[in-house]
């Protein structure tokens, strides 16, 4: 008796990475191995040195093919070295989320994506556009509402994975939609919005529909596809004064372009100052304020307590890079002002 290990990985494409993943046969109860690939194929490797080694590091229940199939995240290695490629972002997060392990850091990722049917979002009519933005964000019905079915089918997919989704719902522009992942620590977040990626584009690969991660999918007044990052360490859930140090340390002098820049590519299109945007190039935050970099929502200005949303990710945004961007930058400042 055997099971199909479908083995995914992140490639070396720039400036935007892309999910590659391949089938392996496994004798039932065998863990899967660490297995090769061809990395000139995937801007992993050049022809004369082709060969990368594939680490898995986590499995869950494969909702395409069921029974006791299996999907294998993994990392990505060199043969010559055995170092983590250089595309290899996981294995950067790794040594920031264990060094700050005792403040308990969370995330929630807000995921946007857009359908598209050939060229167009799914929605658009051939000729022209539909009616302007307004009643499509959490509408219901044939005419405001494209794409239902594909999205009813992923969250059932990513709930029989085992994924940590907590809610999906339609977004601003016709076609576009949102899925969260969390709150989950900054590994298991990041694995499993990958995960929920790959399973986005392959259930609507199903459809004909393909899924895009680019933040201005459609040019002119239309919003663009962010992922909003909630964030909490265990001080900031207990008290104000962790929430405002946190808002404070993300505005630090050199940071805000630090986190911007690696916030994903196209940032400067989506970040204009419209469409509940903060410009890219200034930092602000403020409460139930959705034009500011940062969020402090209005239920934890009650509670003196709660989290914070940095609503500048990009929904191409690596997940990997901007948790480790966060937790090092807020959980150090918390750690010096003795707020940990």
């Amino acid at each position: 008796m055997s099971y199909k290990a479908e083995y995914i990985w992140i490639d070396g494409t720039e400036p935007t990475a892309k999910l590659r993943s391949k089938t392996k046969i496994l004798a039932d109860g065998a863990a899967p191995p660490e297995w090769g690939f061809d990395g000139s194929s995937t801007n992993q490797a050049e022809g004369h040195a082709s060969d990368c080694i594939l680490k898995p590091v986590a499995s869950y229940p494969d909702p395409i093919r069921g029974g006791d199939h299996r999907l294998v995240l993994c990392e990505v290695y060199n043969v010559a070295d055995g170092a983590p490629h250089a595309s290899n972002t996981r294995a950067r997060l790794r040594p920031v989320a264990e060094r700050f392990a005792a403040q308990e850091p969370i995330f929630g990722i807000e995921q946007e994506y857009t359908f598209f049917q050939g060229s167009r979002p799914l929605g658009f009519p051939e000729n022209g556009f539909p009616a302007p933005q307004g009643g499509y964000y959490c509408g219901v019905g044939a005419d405001e509402i494209y794409g239902r079915e594909i999205v009813e089918a992923h969250l059932e997919n990513c709930l029989k994975a085992g994924l940590g989704l907590s809610g999906i719902n339609a977004e601003v522009m016709p076609g576009q939609w949102e899925f969260q992942v969390g709150p989950l620590s900054p590994l298991e977040v990041s694995d499993q919005l990958w995960i929920a990626r790959w399973l986005l584009y392959r259930t609507a690969e199903d459809f004909g529909v393909s899924a895009t991660l680019d933040p201005k999918p459609a040019k002119g007044d239309w919003n663009g596809a962010g992922a909003h990052t909630n964030f909490s360490t265990k001080a900031m859930r207990e008290g104000y004064d962790a929430i405002i140090a946190a808002c404070d340390a993300l505005g630090q002098e050199g940071k805000p372009l630090e986190h911007v820049r690696n916030y994903g590519v196209g940032v400067e299109d989506r970040l204009t100052g419209a469409h509940e945007t903060a410009p890219w190039d200034q930092y602000s935050y403020g409460v139930s304020n959705r034009g500011a970099s940062v969020r402090i929502p209005w239920q934890v200005e009650r509670d003196k307590k709660g989290y914070i949303e940095d609503r500048r990710p990009n929904a191409n945004c690596d997940p990997y890079v901007v948790t480790r961007l966060m937790v090092d930058t807020v959980c150090t400042e918390l750690e010096k002002a003795d707020l940990a």
